[in-house]
């Protein structure tokens, strides 16, 4: 393998997951060309919920992806199709519980948050019509991963453009032609939910000549592997809580501070987000080719795919924190024509230009434990740059405010970068002395 095969991945795994930051980004944009912060901060507030849930459930995706790489490098039919079906499932199941439990949720999000009376009942209008795509997102998570393990990157690419283009007319429709306001954003999220579905379905079910027979209930819930399988969820749920704890509290402290800074914050989280999805595509490439590598025995793949992730971190981190730096009063102005909130997201919008640096590594090499499913070392990172996260929003933030909370979430980012790569050598050695002695 070579820079160009591992581009080639790459990009359109880049291309593809970006769409996903975009649902959020759309939403906030489109919303805040509307001459109220309160509709950001109920925007804001309304895609924190979601994103905490989902990205709770995020280990759907990253471990179906993992698992389908290494089927897919042995060349075992069975096992690919049982990991698409095994986490399908476990995504309907979950995703029709959100619905049953939306009143304590929606109770439990806006007393964490605490925003003014305008904000929440934005954001509950957001989150009432949302609710009823979970299922349906969940389940996309399962489709995407398992679409991207097997490299059908094209045909993932295809299914996460076409949500979010749908996402794009739609809520600019609701909101600009038909005056629906929050309601316009969040009804055009769940229409384009609910497509990607139905299309990802058809593609899996045509697509891949593959016997599409549902598997036994015992092959299903073959203990040894259901045990694999929620071990490696396990560890991802715990690295997502850690996650959402940071995300959270910085949310809740941002919306202290009034509804400006709240919604400057949310501008400037989402420009975050689509920074650290332009990360992900390459996480991805590199999950599967360590996924590959492992299911096939190949231990030069395994070490040229960490030397090409080294090596594109960098670069990554170069070009994205150029170019925001080159272009930043443009971008933020993508996202509200507000005076106020724009100065705000300007003032602070410079840590920004730190982050691509700060992250690069943990995000990246990231892609290596998933795709060799062994993933405690993901957590162990993320659970020892929360805690560091917390202590310096306590400590800093009474002092330097806003500015305290940028610090203390890009000393976080750092942290969890540099535990991660600290646990490489370790993660190296194991796993091809088990392939040794196996």
């Amino acid at each position: 393998m070579n820079h160009r095969a591992f581009l080639a991945l790459a990009i359109p795994l880049t291309v593809s997951t970006m769409t996903q930051p975009l649902l959020g980004a759309v939403d906030t944009a489109v919303i805040g060309q509307l001459p109220n912060p309160a509709y950001i901060g109920g925007v804001a507030i309304g895609t924190l919920i979601f994103n905490t849930l989902y990205w709770v459930l995020g280990f759907l995706r990253v471990s179906t992806s993992a698992f389908a790489a290494q089927a897919n490098g042995a060349n075992d039919s069975t096992q690919e199709v049982l990991a698409l079906s095994r986490p399908f499932l476990l995504a309907l199941i979950t995703g029709m519980c959100f619905i049953l439990l939306q009143w304590p949720i929606e109770y439990t999000a806006l007393m964490l948050t605490s925003p003014d009376s305008d904000v929440s009942k934005f954001a509950v209008e957001y989150f009432r019509i949302r609710i009823w795509g979970a299922p349906f997102a969940l389940m996309n998570y399962v489709i995407l991963g398992w679409l991207m393990g097997m490299a059908k990157i094209k045909e993932s690419l295809y299914l996460q453009v076409l949500m979010n283009v749908l996402n794009m007319i739609l809520a600019i429709i609701f909101v600009h032609v038909f005056s629906f306001a929050v309601k316009g954003v969040a009804a055009a999220t769940l229409i384009a939910e609910i497509t990607a579905f139905i299309l990802g379905l058809f593609i899996v079910l045509k697509a891949f000549p593959i016997e599409w027979r549902v598997p036994s209930v015992k092959v299903l819930l073959d203990t040894e592997s259901m045990r694999k399988m929620f071990n490696v969820n396990k560890d991802l749920f715990i690295r997502t809580i850690c996650l959402l704890v940071v995300i959270n509290m910085f949310t809740a402290k941002g919306a202290s501070y009034g509804t400006e800074i709240l919604a400057a914050n949310a501008v400037l989280f989402q420009i975050h987000y689509i920074m650290a999805y332009l990360f992900d595509g390459f996480a991805n490439a590199t999950s599967i080719f360590a996924g590959k590598a492992i299911g096939s025995n190949e231990p030069k793949l395994f070490k040229k795919t960490l030397t090409l992730s080294w090596q594109w971190s960098v670069i990554m981190a170069f070009v994205i924190s150029c170019v925001y730096g080159l272009f930043q009063e443009i971008i933020i102005g993508l996202f509200t024509n507000l005076t106020s909130v724009i100065e705000l997201a300007a003032k602070y919008g410079g840590w920004l230009i730190i982050y691509p640096f700060a992250a690069c590594f943990g995000l990246v090499i990231y892609g290596v434990f998933t795709g060799a499913t062994e993933i405690a070392p993901v957590r162990n990172s993320m659970i020892y740059a929360m805690i560091i996260y917390i202590i310096i929003q306590i400590s800093i933030t009474p002092i330097w405010h806003n500015h305290g909370l940028w610090l203390a979430f890009i000393i976080y980012t750092i942290a969890r970068s540099g535990f991660l790569v600290m646990y490489i050598p370790r993660l190296n050695k194991k796993i091809w002395l088990q392939e040794d002695g196996g």
